[in-house]
C-alpha cells in the first residue's frame, strides 16, 4: 500500500493571510485557531480533513458574498451544518461553511400542510413544531436527533417509512439556493425561471439542452427508470431532467442530493405528510437471516409501514443497552434476525382492522416466538430507540483504536436474501468477523458495518478494506442493486460512479457538474472524482486517549441539546479535540499539542456547563460533563483543592458567608464581605465573580425540621435557598418565602409529616465539588451526607426528598458513589412527591386551590429531564394555572450553579432563542424546578421565574 493513501500525522499548516483577509471582508466569523479548524475536521464519517478556515455566514447575502470573494481567489468552499453524514461530504481541506448557528429558521405554513425551514434546524425540531398541526416531514431518518434541512436536502434523506415515494426529491415545495457565481434562486417566486434565465443565460441554456437530449435517447430513459425504482443516491439525480420541465425546477431538484456540490441550500419548503398516530409495533424473531428476508414480499403485501432488519450482531449488541425493551435483553441470541415491524393508522378501528387481517400472516412465518404488537406507548419508544441508535451503539463497541465503516446499499426487494448471503461470504473471506447487518428491508436498503484499524495496524488493513470494496461494487451491481441508497456518494462511493450508472450517463453528470459549477468550487473531490483511490485517502485514525474518548464514534447526536454549541464548542468538539491533542502529541508537534491545551481551557473547560444533557442524546451513554469535571479536577490547584476541602468541612459557615456576599454585591459589587469573603470566593469560583449583580438575592436559614418519628420523608433543604433565597421585592405578595417553605406548606397542609438531619446546615449534595473536579471535597462531603441521611432515614426505611432538581441528581449520584451497597436510600425530587403525595392528599382533604393562573410557562432544568420527572412538573402546572406552555426552543439555560456568574455570555448564548419564544408567548407567570435555573431563566427573559412548588403553595387556602 503506497504510503500516500495512509493518514499523515503532520503540524497543522498555517492559514494562508490573504485568504484569511478576503473572508474576514465578506463574513463577520471567521475560525482560523487551530481548535477552530481541527474541531471541524470531524465528522461521523471515516474521513479526516482540516479546513484552512470555519466561516459562519449569518445571512444569505454573505454567503453570497463569501462565494465570489472564494471564485476570485480560486478557494474552494464546502457547506456542513449537522456534521451527521457517514459518506464524508462534510469535510474537507479548503474553507469550511458552518451554517448551524444562524440558519435554523422553522416556520410553519398553511397550518402545517407546509414548513419553511433553513439549512441548519434540526429534523426534530422541525416535526417538534409539526406535531401539533398533526403533521411531519416525510424524510425520516434514524439521525432525525442531530441531522439538519441542509444535510437532509442534500442527500435526498429518506429513511425507515417513507422509501422513495416521501423523501426528500418528492416532498420538496420550493427552496432559496445559492449558485457559485452568488446568483440566488428563490424557485417560491413566479418569475423563479426567467429571473434564472437572465442571470445565468449558458447555465439556463446548458439545462433545456441537456433535457431534449435526454428524453429523446430511449435508453437513457430506460437506464434512468431502472435505477431510480428504488432507492438511489448515487451521482447526479437525472431524473429531475425527465420528472420536471423547467430548467429552473429541472435545476431545484438537482440541487437535491447534490452533497454540496451545486449550490448552497439556504432555504427550504416541504410539503409535510399527515401522522397517522394509531399505531402498533413488534419485533419479529426469526431463526436467522435467511428466513426472516424470506419472509419480506408477505410482510410488504401486508402494508407495514416499516420493516427494519436487525441480524444477530446487532442484536447482541443491542442487549448492553438498558433501554432495550425486554424482548430484546431476554433473548439468547445464536443466529437470529429481527425484524421491527409497525402498523400506523389513522384510527383506532382502522388499526385494529389491519392488525385482525394480519393475525393468520404471523401464524404462517417461521417466528421462534410468537408475534406480539403493542400500542403502547413506553414500549414502541424502546423498540424505536433501539434501532435508531443501533448504528451509534455497535460503532461505540468497536475495538479501542478502530473505526466504524457504515455502507448502505439497495437492492430490489426481492433480492435482498441472496444479498445478505454474499455480502455475509464477503465478510468471511476479508476477515471481518465483527460485520453487522441492519437496515430498511422494506425497500430493500441494508446498512453494514465493518471495523478497521487503519492508524493501529499494518498498511494491509487498507488494503483489506480496498479489496473487500471492489467486491462489494460487483456483489451489489451484479444484483441490479444501487451503491448508495440514502447515505449520499460522498467520498467513499465517487470512484465508483461511472460503473454504476453507465458511461452515457456518467458523461451528462459531469457537463451538469460543468454547468453549474464551471471552476470546480464547490467540495471538490465529492460525488464524482477521477481518482480511482479516492474512498481510500483521508482515512480517520482513532487514537486511544480515555473511555469517555474512546467510545465516542462522532456522530455528533450530542450537539444540538449542548447549551454551549452557539458559543464555543459541543460535546461532539470537545471529545475530537482531546483525539487531537494525544495525535499531535504522538506526531512529537508539542507547539501544536500546547495550543491546543491553551485553547481547550476556555472552549472546552470553562464553558461546559457540564449538564449531562449530552448523555441523553447518546446512543453510547458518554457523559462528557464526566470528561470535563475529571479534567478541571486534573488541572486544580492544590491550594484550590483545599479551600474546597475546607469548605465541605465548614458549609454552614460557607454558604451564609456566600449569601452575605451576595446580598452585599448589589450596594458593593466588586467587593466581598470582610467576614467569609475568602471561603465565598471559594465556593462560586474565582475573585470578583463578574456575575455577582444586583439581581442575586441573597438568601436565608436553611430551615430545620424537627426529629419526627411519625415522618413519611426526610426532607433535604437545597444550599442554593440559603444562598440565592427569593428576590425581596416580591416577598410580599407570596404566602410563602422560597421553595422550601413552600414545600412545608404543602405538607403540612397535606397532612405529611417531615424529618431533616439535624446536621443540615453543613450538608450538600457535593454537586459544586464535583462539577469542579474538586475530589477532596467531594469525599468528605459524600461520607458526611451518607452517614446523616442514613440515620435520618432510619436506615433507608423513609424517602429524602430534594427541594432542587440539580440537588436530588446530585445526590442520588452522591449516594451511588459511597461505596456503602447496603445503604439503599431513595431519592425523590419535590416535585415527584407533592405530585404523586401530595396532591393525592390535598384532593382526599377536599383542599379547595384558588383561581388557577391564566397560563404558565415552564422552563424544565437538565437535572428534571435527565431525572425524568417533567411528568410532575407538567401535572403540578395544570394544577395551577389553565394553560401551560413548554417552549418548543426549550434549552437547558447553562446557569449551572456558577457557570451563568462565571461566564455569563454562556447562559446568554444558550437562552437566546428560547428567551425570544418565551416573551412571545406572554404567559402570566414562569415557574421552574432549580433556584439557580430560574435565576438564569429571570436574567435571559426579564421575566420572573419561580418554583412550581412556590406557585402551588401560594393557590393553597390562607392560613
Amino acid at each position: 500500500m503506497s504510503p500516500a493513501l495512509r493518514t499523515p500525522l503532520s503540524t497543522l499548516a498555517e492559514t494562508p493571510a490573504g485568504l484569511v483577509d478576503t473572508l474576514r471582508s465578506v463574513v463577520g466569523e471567521v475560525g482560523v485557531r487551530a481548535t477552530d479548524r481541527l474541531a471541524s475536521a470531524h465528522d461521523a464519517s471515516h474521513y479526516l480533513m482540516t479546513p484552512q478556515a470555519v466561516v459562519r455566514p449569518n445571512s444569505i447575502t454573505e454567503v453570497a458574498g463569501l462565494l465570489r470573494a472564494a471564485h476570485r481567489v480560486g478557494a474552494a468552499v464546502t457547506f456542513r451544518s449537522g456534521g451527521t453524514s457517514l459518506s464524508g461530504q462534510a469535510v474537507t481541506e479548503n474553507v469550511l461553511v458552518d451554517v448551524r448557528r444562524h440558519f435554523g429558521s422553522i416556520e410553519v405554513l398553511d397550518d402545517g400542510a407546509r414548513v419553511r425551514c433553513g439549512a441548519g434546524a434540526v429534523l426534530r425540531q422541525v416535526n417538534a413544531r409539526l406535531q401539533r398541526h398533526g403533521r411531519k416531514l416525510g424524510p425520516d431518518p434514524a439521525s432525525e436527533i442531530a441531522c439538519t434541512i441542509g444535510g437532509i436536502v442534500a442527500n435526498n434523506s429518506s429513511g425507515m417509512a417513507c422509501g422513495i415515494e416521501a423523501n426528500t426529491y418528492k416532498t420538496l415545495d420550493s427552496s432559496v439556493f445559492v449558485l457559485p457565481s452568488g446568483t440566488v434562486v428563490d424557485t417560491s417566486q413566479a418569475d423563479a425561471g426567467p429571473e434564472l434565465a437572465t442571470a445565468e443565460p449558458e447555465l439556463y441554456a446548458g439545462l433545456v439542452a441537456l433535457r431534449d437530449e435526454l428524453r429523446a435517447d430511449a435508453e437513457s430513459v430506460r437506464r434512468i427508470n431502472q435505477l431510480y425504482s428504488i432507492k438511489n443516491t448515487m451521482g447526479y439525480g437525472v431524473n429531475s431532467f425527465l420528472d420536471h420541465t423547467e430548467p429552473v425546477r429541472i435545476l431545484e431538484h438537482l440541487v437535491i442530493g447534490s452533497e454540496g456540490t451545486l449550490a448552497f441550500l439556504a432555504e427550504a419548503t416541504f410539503r409535510t405528510v399527515k401522522i397517522r398516530p394509531h399505531a402498533a409495533t413488534g419485533l419479529l424473531i426469526f431463526p436467522d437471516l435467511a428466513r426472516a428476508t424470506a419472509s419480506l414480499p408477505e410482510l410488504v403485501a401486508a402494508k407495514l409501514v416499516t420493516v427494519e432488519l436487525m441480524d444477530a450482531t446487532s442484536l447482541r449488541v443491542s442487549q448492553r443497552d438498558p433501554k432495550s425493551p425486554e424482548e430484546i435483553t431476554t433473548l439468547t441470541v445464536k443466529d437470529h434476525c429481527a425484524l421491527l415491524v409497525e402498523f400506523q393508522e389513522a384510527d383506532e378501528p382502522a388499526l385494529q382492522a389491519r392488525l385482525d387481517s394480519a393475525a393468520d400472516l404471523w401464524t404462517r412465518l417461521p417466528l421462534t416466538i410468537p408475534a406480539q404488537l403493542t400500542t403502547d406507548a413506553g414500549r414502541r419508544a424502546a423498540f424505536w430507540h433501539t434501532r435508531k441508535g443501533l448504528f451509534t451503539a455497535v460503532a461505540g463497541n468497536r475495538p479501542q483504536g478502530t473505526t466504524a465503516l457504515l455502507e448502505d446499499i439497495a437492492v430490489p426487494v426481492e433480492r435482498l436474501g441472496e444479498t445478505c448471503e454474499a455480502l455475509n461470504q464477503l465478510f468471511a473471506k476479508h476477515g471481518y468477523d465483527d460485520a453487522v447487518i441492519f437496515g430498511h428491508a422494506k425497500d430493500g436498503n441494508i446498512h453494514f458495518m465493518v471495523t478497521e484499524s487503519f492508524g493501529a495496524g499494518p498498511a494491509t488493513d487498507v488494503d483489506r478494506y480496498a479489496a473487500f470494496t471492489e467486491d462489494m461494487v460487483e456483489c451489489v451491481l451484479a444484483r441490479g442493486g444501487t451503491l448508495k441508497a440514502e447515505h449520499g456518494t460522498g467520498r467513499i462511493m465517487a470512484p465508483f460512479v461511472r460503473r454504476q450508472v453507465g458511461d452515457q450517463l456518467y458523461s451528462v453528470m459531469q457537463r451538469v457538474k460543468a454547468l453549474v459549477d464551471p471552476q470546480q468550487m464547490l467540495n471538490p473531490g465529492v460525488l464524482l472524482t477521477e481518482d480511482a483511490q479516492a474512498h481510500l485517502k483521508h482515512l480517520k485514525t482513532s487514537p486511544a486517549v480515555e473511555e469517555e474518548v474512546d467510545r465516542c464514534v462522532e456522530c455528533g447526536y450530542c450537539e444540538p441539546v449542548c447549551p454551549s454549541r452557539r458559543l464555543t464548542t459541543t460535546p461532539r468538539e470537545r471529545i475530537v479535540l482531546r483525539r487531537e491533542i494525544a495525535r499531535a502529541e504522538a506526531a512529537g508537534d508539542e507547539t501544536l499539542a500546547r495550543t491546543l491545551r491553551e485553547e481547550y481551557q476556555y472552549d472546552a473547560l470553562e464553558t461546559c456547563a457540564a449538564d449531562g444533557m449530552c448523555e441523553t442524546a447518546c446512543p453510547v451513554f458518554i457523559n462528557t460533563g464526566d470528561l470535563v469535571r475529571r479534567l478541571r479536577e486534573e488541572t486544580s490547584s492544590a491550594p484550590q483543592q483545599r479551600a474546597w476541602r475546607a469548605a465541605a468541612a465548614h458549609w454552614g459557615f460557607a454558604t451564609q458567608a456566600g449569601s452575605l456576599a451576595l446580598s452585599a454585591a448589589g450596594a458593593v459589587p466588586a467587593a466581598l464581605p470582610r467576614v467569609g469573603s475568602n471561603m465565598a470566593r471559594s465556593i462560586l469560583g474565582h475573585e470578583g465573580v463578574p456575575g455577582w449583580t444586583a439581581d442575586l438575592p441573597g438568601g436565608g436559614q436553611r430551615r430545620l425540621v424537627l426529629r419526627d418519628p411519625q415522618a413519611e420523608a426526610v426532607w433535604f433543604s437545597s444550599c442554593t435557598q440559603t444562598m440565592f433565597g427569593s428576590p425581596d421585592e416580591q416577598q410580599e405578595t407570596r404566602s410563602c418565602r422560597g421553595v422550601g417553605e413552600a414545600f412545608q406548606r404543602l405538607c403540612e397542609v397535606a397532612g405529611v409529616r417531615l424529618r431533616t438531619p439535624e446536621s443540615i446546615p453543613a450538608l450538600c449534595c457535593g454537586t459544586p465539588w464535583k462539577s469542579k473536579g474538586m475530589s477532596a471535597g467531594y469525599e468528605h462531603m459524600r461520607r458526611a451526607v451518607s452517614d446523616a441521611l442514613w440515620e435520618a432515614s432510619d436506615g433507608g426505611r423513609l424517602p429524602v426528598v430534594s427541594d432542587a432538581s440539580s440537588c436530588t441528581e446530585g445526590l442520588e449520584v452522591l449516594i451511588a458513589s459511597s461505596g456503602l451497597r447496603e445503604r439503599r436510600i431513595q431519592v425523590l425530587d419535590a416535585i415527584t412527591f407533592t405530585a404523586d403525595r401530595l396532591l393525592p392528599a390535598l384532593r382526599a382533604r377536599g383542599t379547595v386551590l384558588a383561581q388557577p393562573i391564566s397560563s404558565l410557562t415552564l422552563h424544565p432544568t437538565c437535572s428534571s429531564t435527565r431525572l425524568g420527572v417533567n411528568y410532575a412538573l407538567d401535572e403540578l402546572a395544570h394544577a395551577v394555572a389553565s394553560e401551560v406552555h413548554v417552549p418548543e426552543a426549550w434549552d437547558c439555560c447553562a446557569f449551572a450553579g456558577d457557570r451563568g456568574m462565571l461566564h455569563p455570555e454562556l447562559t446568554e448564548s444558550a437562552t437566546r432563542a428560547h428567551a425570544v419564544e418565551v416573551n412571545d408567548l406572554k404567559a402570566a407567570a414562569h415557574a421552574s424546578t432549580n433556584r439557580t435555573c430560574e435565576i438564569g431563566m429571570t436574567r435571559a427573559t426579564g421575566q420572573p421565574y419561580r418554583h412550581i412548588l412556590e406557585l402551588l403553595a401560594s393557590a393553597l387556602p390562607p392560613r
